[in-house]
């Protein structure tokens, strides 16, 4: 098909931000609920946008993530947002794993000001940016380096993370299904998060809202392995009422 021009300028929209409410791309093109149904179903049909339930993002695979440079990009503004409520949330003098993902990297640098941190990570890009916090301590995990993103994966990176218990282990995700199932496209990222998750007596997720509802092929953990997910635009209720079924705090930031 050839998007008429309120079409291509939705399409834009969707591709800027990863995924939209109907209620949203209604809003915003001063248009009926109906009237984004049908242009939403036309690109639909033709594999230009994927559709869920409220809503609609950009086709993905389950095999194979987008490039590092574009999830850079991609909801960076929403990544901030949730940086801060992070930061906000962590208390000086703490400890924290922290994991692959340009998210963790945003973090990072909303912790710069923050006191008497110990930091654990299989990102080196995260442990450049705090070790230039002279009261951060910063320890790298071994294994090996993915050319891609700089992430340490394999099972030295397990192994590594097996001898600690911190007080926080942050971590982001790939997508999160509509059953609540945390999934990545890496089995081995997704190995040493299992062990984040094990070794940590509090586990955070920060995920945008482009990862609701977004497929992957490797199972990480369910909902109810998360004490609370950090994000910037309320979930839809199936998701809030899985969330308060599973006792995980939910916290969207402004």
């Amino acid at each position: 098909m050839s998007p008429n021009p309120r079409q291509a300028l939705l399409l834009e929209v969707v591709k800027n931000q990863g995924s939209a409410s109907i209620e949203f791309l209604a809003e915003k093109f001063d248009v009926t609920l109906q009237t984004v149904r049908r242009d939403v179903q036309r690109m639909a049909e033709v594999g230009l946008l994927t559709r869920f339930h409220g809503g609609v993002r950009l086709p993905s695979s389950t095999t194979e993530n987008i490039t590092y440079r574009q999830r850079q990009v991609l909801s960076s503004a929403a990544k901030a947002r949730i940086a801060q409520a992070v930061a906000k949330r962590i208390p000086h003098g703490c400890s924290l794993i922290m994991n692959i993902g340009t998210t963790m990297e945003t973090i990072a640098h909303a912790l710069m000001q923050h006191k008497e941190l110990r930091v654990i990570t299989n990102n080196l890009n995260v442990a450049a940016i705090l070790s230039d916090n002279p009261e951060c301590e910063v320890i790298v995990t071994g294994g090996v380096v993915r050319g891609i993103d700089r992430g340490i994966v394999g099972e030295a990176a397990v192994d590594f993370i097996r001898q600690f218990k911190v007080d926080i282990g942050l971590i982001g995700i790939s997508g999160i299904e509509d059953d609540g199932t945390l999934r990545d496209y890496d089995f081995r990222e997704v190995k040493v998060a299992r062990a984040i998750i094990e070794h940590s007596r509090q586990v955070w997720l920060a995920a945008d809202h482009t990862k609701f509802n977004r497929p992957a092929m490797v199972k990480l953990a369910p909902m109810s392995d998360i004490d609370c997910v950090f994000t910037d635009e309320q979930p839809t209720a199936v998701f809030m009422e899985m969330m308060e079924q599973a006792g995980v705090e939910c916290i969207v930031a402004a």
